[in-house]
């Protein structure tokens, strides 16, 4: 009989989440010779191959994505039993601050794993602006926040960098009409560094919306009524990344930062790791990559 080996199976899950093993070895604190040789270990004892590597980018072959699946519904059993029989101790409830444009991909991978670790820990998501966040943060409304920023605060650590793009709706003109038309909430902190971009370029604008609802920005802009400015890898389906040849000003990156209360523990301090490995396998922009 043929036994699967649980570390093997999370690489492999590793590598499909993340795209790629250098990522995966990130993600899972190991080398990248590492996870290459649990993948290889996997391939031999199941005698199948799992990973093309015919490419540069390593892709799963049709075996190994029918694996992944099995090896989900095993992880999840593994860590949920792991985590009824040994965390139990560990009770309560924790609230995360995240602003909306980065909960997607990382948070929800990271608080299921949580919860599978410490189960009887609730925690709360709590989605707002970046100022918003801030001052819960410093009234002690919450446990943990993660921020969008141009530069870190005191007691902040930056996780990683996005580049900040123009939006519009896929195939939009509204982008070159002027004046500029633009949609940002009222407390979004992107808008001051839009609109201090665009003065000194010399670029009239004007506001097509004054909302405090994402929702209703987002709406605007996808009618192509309007352009707002979102992070590269936040950007939902029906909008797009603007390529505007030089004819916008280049909004630069922001920092993703994660700021927690004092008096930590095991399960924040646990929480805390879990988004740096996710949101430090996020790939860096392109303009950071080659300087």
């Amino acid at each position: 009989m043929r036994n699967l080996d649980i570390t093997t199976l999370r690489s492999l899950v590793a590598v499909a989440d993340q795209g790629g093993v250098t990522r995966a070895a990130s993600a899972l604190n190991l080398t990248q010779s590492a996870v290459s040789m649990q993948i290889k270990r996997l391939e031999d004892m199941l005698d199948l191959k799992l990973m093309d590597r015919a490419n540069r980018r390593v892709s799963l072959t049709a075996s190994g994505e029918q694996l992944v699946g099995y090896a989900r519904r095993m992880l999840d059993l593994n860590d949920e039993v792991v985590g009824r029989l040994t965390e139990e101790t560990y009770e309560g409830e924790l609230v995360l601050g995240v602003p909306h444009d980065i909960v997607y991909p990382v948070v929800p991978r990271v608080l299921k794993s949580l919860n599978a670790a410490f189960p009887r820990v609730n925690v709360q998501l709590r989605s707002s602006s970046t100022v918003r966040l801030r001052e819960a943060l410093g009234k002690g409304e919450v446990d943990m926040i993660l921020t969008t920023e141009q530069g870190v605060g005191e007691g902040g650590e930056t996780l990683t960098e996005m580049a900040l793009r123009w939006t519009g709706a896929p195939d939009g003109l509204a982008w070159k009409r002027r004046p500029l038309r633009l949609a940002f909430c009222t407390c979004c902190i992107f808008r001051p560094i839009v609109l201090r971009k665009l003065d000194e370029a010399g670029i009239d604008w004007e506001m097509a919306v004054e909302s405090e609802d994402d929702r209703a920005v987002e709406a605007v802009v996808s009618a192509d009524l309007a352009i707002g400015a979102l992070l590269e890898n936040s950007l939902p389906p029906y909008l797009e990344a603007i390529n505007p040849g030089g004819l916008l000003p280049d909004l630069g990156v922001q920092k993703i930062n994660l700021y927690m209360r004092g008096g930590r523990d095991k399960v924040l301090d646990e929480l805390a790791q879990m988004l740096r490995n996710g949101f430090g396998a996020i790939p860096a922009p392109a303009a950071l990559m080659s300087a």
